[in-house]
């Protein structure tokens, strides 16, 4: 895969992991027989965002900076 195909795809990757549910919001009353099958796929993304160096808790600050507040740290 070439260098740029590659940071295109995970440009995309990331910018739908904003858009995927919390796993601490994925329940069974939300989501019905299918709660676990969202969670390994939200571990998954997870996962492949850290194989590649990724922190998926910066993912959001990353695409969504004027949304993110400050930190004080």
């Amino acid at each position: 895969m070439s260098q740029d195909l590659q940071q295109d795809t995970l440009e995309a990757l990331k910018i739908a992991f904003t858009f995927m549910p919390k796993a601490i919001e994925v329940t069974q009353y939300e989501y019905g027989d299918r709660y676990q099958k969202v969670l390994e796929q939200i571990q998954t993304v997870r996962e492949t965002l850290l194989m590649n160096n990724i922190d998926p808790d910066e993912v959001y600050g990353d695409i969504n900076p004027e949304l993110t507040p400050n930190s004080t740290y």
